[in-house]
């Protein structure tokens, strides 16, 4: 293979094949390549190897040696891979806190853990980051109760307020040391921001707001599947070769399991060593953005949702009465949303929060795929739409066709009357 004294691989000339046509030249970056004789000459010595030259050529004149294939050194890697990913076992998930609180989608992810783990005969773990011991050792206890057989914990006065470097660090230790077969992370903005700094330093594959999570019954392998090119096709993914396999799931995705006061665990508690002086980044003070207004739907009972058929912002009104009636929250499709009817937080489906309510009430929303995949997972859908055809009525509990401007009122009405301020759920066991 030839090289120059710098161990560069070099291209080749036929000289026979040059036409003088000179377009080479130009497009050679260390202008290795100059005409003599009306040929094209190489300079050896300033050859880089990168094959502009070689695309350029109308003949095929310069050709370019390929390195030496490596496939040899693949085999003996991969079975390194595999003799060591033998070493992983049990499912972990990250349990989410911030002051003070655990975000539910962590209990979710436990149950869907623990659904898991009885295909692969495995222990199911939580772990959790943060300052104080006491107050996560509540935590830890109340993973257990919501199924966790064991809770890995660490404390350090650089993790008492979430920042990437020092939470990414924490858990990548604890992951090195433990080495779990599969982590799983809630795809809120803490756990997405989390969850791609901890992947990267373990060089591990991740697949991101996952909607299904299943173990392939030949292999083992979690299988991963998330909505892709917006929503319109679902892709499922595993990872092969590399350990642990993590993903992130959205909240709501998973139903909540069932707490059990009196199931109990081991906790297994971990010193870090993440000195504060070597964080870059300082917490000075949380300010709340005023702009952005809670729309409450997160773990609202009811939902009130409008689309489109609504017409215009002020029809949002008539969603607004009936919700307050059911002590519910109102919601919105993408299409609302861009008309700048409401706000970006009251937008449900793919590219807005992903809900699990009781009763979800859709006025004038066709139904597109994308606003499906955050609310068809309702325990009861009802779906108002002048469109009988509209696909929102596909996966409907009850399906009414009408002008939902003109219906709702209606609706609120008979609601109030019924209800007189109390709660649609109150006294009903879910």
């Amino acid at each position: 293979m030839a090289k120059n004294s710098k161990g560069k691989i070099i291209v080749e000339i036929i000289k026979n094949k040059c036409i003088g046509c000179s377009n080479c030249i130009p497009v050679c970056p260390p202008d290795a390549l100059f005409m003599k004789d009306g040929i094209a000459e190489l300079d050896i010595e300033k050859c880089i190897g990168c094959g502009k030259c070689v695309k350029v050529c109308p003949t095929n004149a310069i050709i370019i040696e390929k390195a030496i294939k490596k496939e040899p050194q693949i085999e003996p890697l991969v079975s390194a891979q595999k003799s060591s990913i033998a070493a992983y076992k049990g499912i972990w998930v990250f349990i989410e806190q911030e002051h003070n609180a655990p975000h539910p989608v962590s209990w979710e992810l436990i149950g869907e853990a623990r659904r898991l783990a009885l295909k692969l005969s495995a222990a199911v773990s939580a772990v959790i980051l943060g300052g104080k011991k006491e107050e996560l050792e509540v935590f830890a206890r109340e993973a257990m109760q919501f199924g966790a057989d064991s809770v890995y914990m660490a404390s350090s006065e650089s993790l008492l307020e979430y920042r990437t470097k020092p939470y990414a660090e924490g858990l990548v230790q604890i992951v090195n040391k433990y080495k779990p077969e599969i982590l799983l992370i809630g795809a809120t903005t803490l756990g997405r921001d989390l969850a791609g700094a901890v992947a990267t330093r373990l060089k591990a594959g991740l697949t991101a707001d996952c909607t299904g999570l299943e173990i392939n019954t030949e292999n083992l392998f979690l299988e991963m599947t998330r909505p892709t090119f917006g929503g319109n096709v679902m892709a499922t993914i595993f990872c092969e070769n590399v350990r642990p396999q993590m993903a992130t799931v959205r909240p709501h995705v998973m139903p909540m399991p069932k707490k059990d006061a009196a199931r109990v665990g081991k906790i297994i508690f971990d010193d870090l060593k993440l000195p504060e002086a070597e964080i870059d980044t300082k917490v000075i003070e949380f300010i709340v953005d005023a702009v952005c207004s809670d729309s409450g739907l997160h773990y609202a009972d009811v939902i009130v949702s409008g689309g489109r058929g609504m017409g215009k912002a002020e029809n949002f009104s008539v969603l607004r009465e009936l919700a307050f009636v059911l002590c519910g929250a109102v919601g919105a499709s993408r299409a609302a949303v861009d008309a700048g009817w409401v706000d970006h937080s009251y937008q449900i489906g793919q590219t807005g929060v992903t809900v699990r309510p009781r009763l979800y009430i859709a006025c004038g929303i066709s139904g597109s795929i994308q606003h499906r995949m955050g609310m068809q997972c309702s325990d009861c859908i009802v779906a108002i739409n002048t469109d009988k055809n509209a696909p929102i009525f596909d996966i409907a509990t009850y399906g009414i066709v009408a002008d939902a401007i003109k219906f709702v009122p209606v609706l609120t009405k008979i609601f109030r009357e019924k209800l007189a301020g109390k709660n649609v759920f109150a006294g009903v066991e879910k």
